[in-house]
């Protein structure tokens, strides 16, 4: 393959694949995610960055700004930190409508707000119309990490217990509805939401927390098969908990879609010591971002490097990385 296809950007096989042969040999295996812990002197900082390119530019539940903050805060939030700052580059195509860009830097004020982060630094480029698609941001954060506080892959232990903080699919179902024209009823919105006060009640709960993620392109999924293949365990997932809402387990029915590998904006997904696991989950649930926490399933060594998803037929499904783009453009 010599060419760039749309599937190197969506979270799944063919992005791993551009990751390990051609940015971790260059920048090494620590230098391509989109977050990372770092030191300086005494201080532990988590650093993300993260650049935006949905389209639509508007959908229902948000639009690219609010997005691009809350993105940017999650990905903070699940490595364990406390978000900060943030930075804020656009890119404008000529003749875009300033009062679009208007609505958008309004949403990211507003989500900034919310979240308890402060912009601090941006950059703007204009390109010639057609050179761009509206207009696309970046967005980098820095938090700070408490003493003792690790989050990592390589935490996660036999027997350790799988929580999912909120209902799958309804950004990347949202965003397919609203650039294809299509309703369902009830209308289903993104869940584009910052994560970070949930992260904190978790944490009040207990610090038994082992690993966390928030399943954005390639879902479920490819996250908890990251998880299997960096941890070398086993994760079981059963499909009769899985929170799915009603409206977004029609619509994948009807477009030959799979929920797992839907694109979320407002979940987190973790793995905590299972003596733990009941705390947690009821303390989520108090939080209004967690009502609908739910222990998924468990860790065990029976397959390593695997996800096995009990089916409600009694069977079991090999869980592997999204192949190819199922939608793309949708963060």
């Amino acid at each position: 393959m010599d060419k760039i296809l749309l599937g190197h950007g969506s979270g799944g096989k063919l992005m791993h694949t551009l990751i390990q042969e051609h940015f971790n040999p260059a920048f090494g295996n620590a230098g391509a995610g989109d977050s990372a812990v770092i030191h300086v002197h005494s201080k532990k900082l988590a650093y993300s960055t993260d650049s935006y390119v949905v389209s639509p530019l508007f959908f229902p539940g948000g639009n690219i700004g609010d997005l691009a903050v809350c993105g940017t805060v999650n990905d903070l939030s699940v490595a364990g930190a406390v978000p900060l700052y943030l930075t804020a580059g656009f890119i404008i195509e000529e003749g875009f409508p300033l009062a679009d860009l208007k609505k958008i830097i309004a949403s990211m004020a507003a989500a900034a707000k919310q979240a308890g982060v402060t912009i601090v630094a941006g950059d703007t480029k204009v390109v010639n119309k057609g050179k761009a698609d509206g207009v696309f941001i970046n967005t980098s954060g820095i938090g700070s990490l408490a003493d003792g506080i690790s989050i990592s892959p390589a935490n996660i232990r036999e027997g350790d217990a799988v929580i999912i903080s909120g209902e799958l699919g309804n950004h990347g179902v949202a965003i397919l509805a609203e650039r294809n024209g299509l309703t369902f009823e009830p209308p289903i919105k993104s869940d584009t939401r910052p994560l970070n006060s949930l992260v904190k009640v978790m944490y009040q709960a207990t610090d038994k927390i082992r690993f966390m993620r928030d399943p954005t392109r390639g879902g479920l999924a490819t996250t908890l098969k990251e998880a299997s293949l960096e941890s070398g365990l086993c994760i079981r997932i059963r499909e009769q908990v899985l929170p799915v809402p009603p409206q977004v387990k029609g619509a994948c029915s009807l477009l030959g879609l799979d929920p797992l590998y839907v694109a979320n904006e407002g979940i987190l997904v973790a793995m905590v010591d299972p003596g733990v696991a009941e705390a947690i989950v009821l303390t989520m649930r108090t939080h209004e971002y967690g009502r609908n926490a739910a222990v998924i399933g468990t860790v065990d060594r029976s397959a390593p490097g695997m996800v096995l998803l009990e089916t409600a037929a009694g069977g079991s499904r090999i869980i592997d990385m999204l192949q190819g783009e199922m939608l793309p453009r949708i963060c």
